[in-house]
């Protein structure tokens, strides 16, 4: 028997998210077999409503036959067919359903940060120039990172997926508001003092319209207003390596000192050296989905974890630039659930994970939930 979630979810992605419409070229890129029941509900969405489907499958035996094999020449090497590719769609819909999520823990940071660097211009078209979506299909991998069963994760996964996106796009208006109104912002705990500017940088809200599960408000700071320090305390993969409890110093903007509780504090400078804009902040976010209460080691669900923020070392996006670019884009998350406040221009807007300010306690989970 099919899983009516399935349906509620490419009937979101599709015509919610991504809104395919007649004379669209989608382009649906998918990993691993587990995630074919949302796949061929999306495909089928998809040429229902006149446009052109295609799609391409990778499996994490090859990503890591890759790495184990390749040279330096196929390395570096950009794959332009799946670049002419891109430049041909209008829609582009990822699913990923990884089995492995420690498939590239024993490779070499420095090969996995330069062919991420390699592949940049491909993430680059996909952003700036497609309707796109992204989502993680549930797989007892991530469950089992999640230290969760299968079917709890599935619930976790459809409940923070398939929610009415435009009422709760509704209720972001208001903060969004007040952060692009802000000049400074102050993130005050018993292990964090940062300080930063955004005046003048746009705010973003996110509703469904590219991730999935989704739900922040975005800015980035001002790109040298940075000063302070922030330790981050979601546990986290990065490239299949676990890292917990990193600390950043910033000075100017720049990070100046990192070290890490969990996780290779060597592997943790290379990814900050792999190019200058590694070291500089690209966005600042709200974690506001109220149905991820708590981390799964798995980046699309932690940096939305209601009562978190996210302060990302490396490539802005053009919604919200503050010039900075890099081939990294690091959400790190820290939760601010009972012990954390944020201020802007002074004025206290969020203690202990709850809004306080008035106008955003609708934002707030509601009791018992």
């Amino acid at each position: 028997m099919s899983d009516p979630r399935v349906e509620r979810l490419a009937g979101i992605l599709v015509d919610y998210s991504v809104k395919v419409g007649k004379g669209d070229v989608v382009m649906i890129d998918f990993s691993g077999v587990r995630a074919l029941p949302l796949v061929r509900a999306v495909y089928r969405r998809c040429l229902l409503r006149g446009a052109i489907a295609e799609y391409t499958m990778t499996h994490e035996v090859l990503t890591r036959t890759f790495f184990e094999t390749a040279g330096g020449r196929a390395l570096g090497d950009l794959p332009r067919h799946r670049l002419q590719a891109m430049t041909r769609a209008t829609v582009y819909v990822g699913i990923n359903a990884t089995e492995d999520t420690r498939l590239l823990a024993g490779v070499p940071m420095a090969k996995l940060m330069r062919r991420e660097k390699v592949l940049r211009p491909l993430v680059n078209r996909r952003v700036e120039h497609t309707r796109w979506v992204i989502t993680r299909y549930p797989t007892t991998g991530l469950a089992q990172e999640a230290r969760m069963s299968l079917k709890d994760f599935e619930d976790l996964y459809f409940r923070a997926c398939n929610i009415d996106w435009p009422s709760f796009s509704r209720r972001l208006t208001r903060l969004r508001r007040m952060l692009r109104r802000a000049a400074n912002v102050h993130i005050r705990s018993s292990d964090t003092d940062l300080r930063f500017s955004v005046r003048g940088v746009p705010a973003v809200a996110c509703d469904g319209l590219r991730n999935m599960p989704d739900g922040e408000v975005f800015t980035a700071p001002v790109r040298d207003s940075v000063e302070g320090h922030i330790v981050y305390n979601v546990p986290c993969l990065y490239q299949g390596k676990e890292f917990d409890g990193v600390r950043f110093v910033f000075k100017r903007g720049r990070i100046v000192e990192a070290t890490c509780r969990t996780g290779s504090r060597a592997e943790l400078r290379r990814i900050l050296d792999n190019d200058r804009g590694a070291r500089y902040i690209g966005e600042f976010s709200f974690g506001l989905n109220p149905n991820i209460r708590h981390g799964v080691k798995n980046t699309l669900f932690d940096e939305k974890i209601f009562g978190t923020i996210h302060f990302t070392p490396g490539q802005a996006y053009s919604e919200a630039d503050n010039g900075n670019r890099s081939s990294v884009h690091w959400d790190l998350v820290k939760s601010l659930k009972d012990d954390g406040e944020v201020f802007f221009d002074g004025r206290l807007i969020q203690k202990d994970g709850l809004f306080v300010a008035e106008g955003l306690r609708p934002l707030n989970p509601r009791k018992g939930t």
